[in-house]
């Protein structure tokens, strides 16, 4: 979706419907924007949206329901008649319950474009003619405030919607979702191809179904008038792209690469060539001014044949083939000018390798990130984790997926996908951590408890060597931007997503393979977000 009408967002908050609501209220007695005057801006964003991405659509039919969303609804319809297409508004329920900015909104459309379906009958009877006669449907029924289920003649209207194949825009939140939902999938909610949100996404923008487009399409976020400072999230969630603007600046003409660091990632084992391939290549596609890996001896030269800008470091190995500890011995040469440490990409867990990797992690100070069998290394021991970290003020990330951080808690990827939020939260401000939990939902956990939600990604990238790629993502971000780890690892895991999304599109889902996002990060890189009118959950763009 090109364009350029919604404005950039220097941070993107994620709110609950209460803190949405607070934020409206918040807007009005603080700062003096008038309940009217947002829900004006409302539907005129929805309107504007409409006329952007339907430039052929000439009939819109309208579904209006008696609350404010119906009132964005309204104001919608209004700036659509204006701009010359064929409105049809349908009111389910009684005008005369129609309060407030709601009921200004409806006195001031022109009554012969609205019908009154008072019951279901009346539903059953009209909607289907009037969907046969229209190109778009607005679905402005209930919105953030809604508590579900459906019922009467809101269900009869999603049923009849379910069952045609007309192009649905969500007015804020398709109808009878949860705006407070963090599951994947709302049953007896409205279907939508495109979601027009306000102010700030709800959770329910973050973590719904919002892929498939037949359930809940791209979610564009419009800014209707609410100043940044009445906008606030008690669960100090965020979205993981705002972060990327760090890497939207030029680089300096007289740059040089000892500027964007130097990444040394240690992994492999006897036979295990591939995942410190993949992350060295990622790390130096990423931007890090320099990398080294440093792999056991019998690997070294398929290493080193993945990139010729690779530089590579020997290790010696132990019995079964793994790192051994003999290395540690020279470590303060090998470490030294190293600005990020990546540890774990093809490991294993034999022989001496945990334990190299345990009293690595302890005996220095150098930024870490921590993946596979980095991570398995500490199993039954996290808790020196805090040691690691000097309680926070050492940056480590982790990047474990489901079932690596069960291993870490002691639980099962069942139990960690139940509740990962909280989990992914406790366990960050537990250990002094950034902690990276990967899945359809990435999440970015630090110590101060605030989390960023990824929304790019897709199934595509359910492939063996992602998170490895992702390590050298991450390790390179962070060795680029030292001082801003927050907004490094959001934008890695961003990127990833993205470079990801952008393959998928290029190829079939089934035949992407993890190298393929890295030769996408360009693109990555190259795309702004304000280059796009905000379909930031989808991340699918030209």
């Amino acid at each position: 979706m090109p364009g350029s009408f919604f404005l950039e967002w220097s941070s993107m908050k994620i709110l609950t419907a209460a803190e949405m609501s607070a934020a409206d209220r918040a807007t009005a007695e603080r700062f003096g924007v008038p309940f009217g005057e947002l829900m004006e801006h409302a539907g005129t964003a929805v309107a504007k949206f409409t006329q952007q991405q339907y430039p052929t659509a000439k009939n819109i039919l309208v579904l209006a329901g008696a609350g404010n969303n119906g009132g964005d609804g309204f104001v919608a319809a209004r700036v659509l008649l204006q701009s010359g297409r064929n409105v049809e508004v349908l009111l389910l329920g009684d005008a005369a319950k129609l309060k407030g900015d709601a009921a200004a909104a409806y006195q001031s459309l022109d009554g012969s474009v609205v019908r009154i379906l008072a019951d279901e009958a009346a539903v059953k009877e009209s909607l289907p003619n009037a969907i046969r006669e229209a190109d778009v449907l607005l679905d402005a029924l209930v919105g953030t405030g809604f508590t579900p289920p459906l019922r009467g003649s809101a269900a009869v209207a999603r049923d009849i919607v379910a069952d045609t194949t007309i192009s649905v825009i969500a007015v804020d939140l398709p109808s009878g979702w949860d705006a407070n939902l963090t599951e994947t999938y709302a049953d007896g909610a409205f279907r939508a191809n495109a979601v027009v949100t306000f102010t700030a996404p709800k959770l329910a923008h973050a973590f719904g179904h919002l892929t498939a487009p037949d359930v809940f399409g791209p979610v564009v976020v419009a800014p209707i008038g609410s100043p940044d400072a009445a906008i606030e999230s008690e669960q100090k969630l965020t979205w993981t792209g705002a972060a990327k603007r760090i890497f939207e600046t030029p680089r300096p003409f007289e740059s040089n690469k000892g500027m964007y660091g130097h990444v040394l990632l240690i992994g492999g084992a006897a036979g295990k060539a591939g995942a410190p391939s993949m992350s060295s290549l990622a790390a130096l596609r990423a931007g890090a001014g320099l990398v080294t890996a440093a792999v056991p001896t019998s690997i070294l030269n398929t290493v080193a044949l993945i990139t010729p800008e690779l530089m590579t470091h020997p290790l010696s190995e132990d019995a079964t083939g793994s790192v051994a500890l003999a290395n540690l011995q020279s470590k303060d040469q090998w470490l030294k000018k190293i600005s990020v440490l990546a540890i774990g990409p093809g490991l294993g867990t034999n022989g001496e390798a945990s334990e190299f990797v345990r009293r690595l992690v302890l005996e220095s100070d150098i930024p870490l990130v921590l993946d596979a069998d980095g991570l398995n290394a500490f199993k039954d021991q996290a808790a020196l984790l805090n040691e690691a970290s000097r309680n926070g003020a050492r940056t480590i990330v982790l990047t474990p997926h489901p079932g690596e951080m069960g291993t870490l808690l002691g639980i099962t990827a069942k139990q960690v996908q139940a509740d990962r939020l909280n989990l992914a939260r406790d366990f960050a401000q537990q250990h002094g951590v950034t902690l990276v939990l990967k899945g359809s939902r990435t999440l970015v956990a630090h110590p101060d408890g605030s989390i960023a939600v990824n929304t790019t990604g897709n199934p595509s990238m359910a492939k063996g060597g992602s998170g490895d790629i992702l390590t050298g993502i991450v390790a390179a971000c962070l060795a680029q931007k030292p001082n801003q780890v927050r907004e490094a690892v959001a934008s890695a895991v961003y990127l990833h997503g993205l470079a990801g999304d952008f393959a998928a599109r290029e190829m079939d889902e089934h035949t992407v393979l993890a190298t393929d996002t890295v030769a996408h990060l360009s693109r990555a890189f190259r795309y702004r977000t304000a280059d796009s009118i905000g379909d930031w959950i989808c991340g699918l763009h030209d």
